[in-house]
């Protein structure tokens, strides 16, 4: 069932490096304050800072005590104090309080500040307001790539997504190119970038500056081409429900930093447990990328041949069983746990997905993505908002229909209503945020109204227009994401079945109704090798996008072809595992390898969630 790895794929390169670079950088630091001292981490440093320096590595570094960052009074009565802190004005305004409470007390600490990634002046300007610019020394610790995976790497900026794309705040935009530039500077020189979307293009242009200002060193390229992709251009397929293994495991348990926790549902006893989903749990390396469909058959057979192995003891002499014990056992027991909590993980799932009728679900996804029986899609989310389900949910459902048929244009207004009705009045501002991202559309000014449309407006404003589904079905409007359809074949003809065993394209990630254009859009440049013939598909994407030949790969010919081989794509705002698997099955398919690095993992709830109005 797991597909093979072609025998001429070439190696990755070997990315634990940047686990050492920023572990070494950060001990540096920490030295700089000599003596005990108490760290202070803020929440969401907490789990990357354990993949790169444990507990025991900061102890040894005369780390007394540690503290989550916790908006409150301190207790600690360490005479040196370290705040390990992205650069965030409500943190360090926190840091001021602390530090301005300590000489209200008549207290004499030293105070470190260490930025992650980096600093930024509003925060420095806020330390130089409250007093303290001169109680405390700042620092940065550049922090830019965490390896979840052989073939991921992520930046850990949730925020990213919100900031740029809602707010218009560009200051991620530097760090993004200065992660792309580490990548240049440890992995040799790339040999063609191609991007799309304003924050690619900007993120490019930084990395392009920290090139040229550096010095240039002559190395060995272990990374060809670069690909740089926005969120915004693609934002369908974060929408859509993930089907494959990783995906929806993520979906309904969070996987957080490369770990998951599985509750007493999934281990069959009292205690949560956490696990690593990486390509060294030999169960799950063979499961992540298959559709659900196909796992628990896979799993049945795994333990089959797990019961198999041990039923070889039998018989055994002493010295075979010695041989055995010492060689097989405690890999067939590490196995056979983890099996277990696979297994588990897949009943858990099947239960949760079969209460929230997940077929019916999926069946209205693939119809909006199809453009089929859109009528009965509407009923449905209707129904969906009527019954109060997540609202969440409700909201991707919508923006799923509004980004496929653009079926709101002239329904804003009245689904404002509705679903401030339904969830909350405050919810009016998240509504608002989704039409300013665009995954919402209004009607825009100067826009005619025919007839029909007319009489929907009068439907909307009556006070029986509690049914939605009338108004929409007449509604016709196309909008680009059924031209991009066609123009791209992102919604394969559906003739024959699809069989989920023996997948024949990308489209297997979401049960053969849907290429994920993010996807698409990187296959086609890469065998067109850049652009040209797809200036009607850019012109629908709003454009920014760039092909450029960025240095040469070295003279070593054999060198060559497999750096060739080897791609790097970055989500700028986000990627999704159905994506990664998506891209994994593309270099299987064509001899490839892709490298995934991502400002973070997200999905349709990550998505949704920071836009709600109360997102902090």
């Amino acid at each position: 069932m797991a597909h093979s790895v072609r025998r001429d794929a070439p190696e990755l390169p070997d990315f634990s490096l940047l686990k050492r670079l920023a572990r070494d950088q950060l001990i540096y630091l920490l030295e700089q304050l000599p003596g005990r001292k108490d760290l202070f981490i803020e929440a969401d440093l907490m789990s990357p800072l354990d993949r790169i320096a444990n507990v025991t590595t900061l102890k040894q570094h005369d780390v007394d005590k540690l503290y989550k960052v916790e908006y409150k009074p301190i207790v600690s009565t360490s005479d040196q104090l370290c705040f390990l802190i992205r650069p965030r004005i409500k943190t360090v305004k926190w840091i001021c309080d602390v530090v301005n409470a300590d000489k209200a007390f008549g207290r004499f600490r030293r105070y470190k500040i260490i930025f992650s990634p980096q600093k930024f002046y509003a925060c420095e300007n806020l330390l130089e307001e409250q007093g303290i610019f001169g109680d405390v020394t700042t620092d940065e610790w550049s922090f830019y790539l965490l390896p979840l995976d052989d073939d991921i790497i992520s930046l850990e900026l949730p925020e990213f997504f919100r900031d740029n794309f809602l707010e218009g705040d560009q200051r991620w935009v530097r760090t993004a190119g200065s992660a792309l530039h580490l990548l240049h500077s440890v992995y040799g020189p790339f040999s063609k970038v191609y991007g799309i979307g304003r924050c690619s293009k900007m993120a490019y242009e930084s990395w392009r500056e920290q090139v040229e200002e550096g010095e240039q060193r002559a190395r060995q390229a272990e990374i060809g081409n670069v690909f740089l992709i926005d969120r915004d251009v693609d934002l369908v397929t974060p929408l859509c429900s993930q089907v494959v293994y990783e995906g929806l495991v993520d979906d309904i348990f969070r996987i957080k930093c490369g770990c998951v926790e599985f509750g007493p549902d999934v281990t069959s006893s009292d205690k949560s447990i956490k696990v690593m989903l990486n390509s060294q749990d030999k169960v799950f390396n063979e499961i992540r990328n298959e559709h659900f469909s196909q796992v628990f058959g896979f799993l049945s057979q795994k333990a089959r041949n797990l019961q198999t192995a041990y039923d070889k003891r039998s018989g055994m002499d002493i010295k075979q069983m010695k041989t055995f014990v010492s060689e097989e056992l405690k890999g067939l027991k590490q196995e056979h746990r983890l099996l277990s909590l696979h297994i588990g993980a897949s009943e858990s799932m099947m239960k949760k997905k079969t209460k929230q009728d997940f077929q019916e679900l999926l069946k209205t996804e693939h119809s909006l993505l199809e453009g089929f029986e859109i009528r009965e899609c509407i009923s449905y989310i209707e129904e969906h908002i009527n019954r109060q389900v997540s609202m969440v949910e409700s909201m991707r459902l919508l923006c799923l229909l509004s980004l496929t048929e653009n079926a709101f244009s002239l329904l804003y207004s009245s689904l404002s209503y509705f679903l401030s009705q339904s969830y909350g009045i405050e919810h009016l501002l998240t509504f608002s945020n989704l039409k300013q991202l665009g995954l919402l559309v209004e009607q825009q000014p100067g826009e005619t109204l025919t007839v029909m449309e007319s009489r929907v407006g009068k439907l909307v404003n009556d006070k029986t227009a509690g049914k939605l589904t009338d108004a929409f079905s007449s509604l016709a409007k196309k909008s680009n994401f059924r031209a991009l359809g066609r123009r791209l074949n992102l919604v394969p003809k559906s003739d024959e079945e699809y069989d989920l065993r023996v997948p024949r394209d990308m489209a297997y990630i979401f049960s053969g109704a849907y290429i994920p254009l993010s996807c698409k859009l990187i296959e086609q440049v890469l065998e067109r090798d850049g652009w040209t013939g797809l200036e009607e598909v850019t012109r629908m994407l709003n454009g920014h996008e760039f092909a450029v030949t960025a240095g040469s790969n070295g003279s070593d010919a054999r060198v060559k072809t497999d750096s060739q081989r080897i791609i790097l794509v970055m989500f700028l705002g986000g990627c999704t595992f159905s994506e990664i698997s998506a891209l994994r099955f593309l270099g299987r398919e064509k001899g490839l390898k892709f490298i995934v690095v991502t400002t973070a993992i997200t999905n349709s709830a990550r998505l949704l969630e920071s836009m709600l109005d109360n997102h902090a």
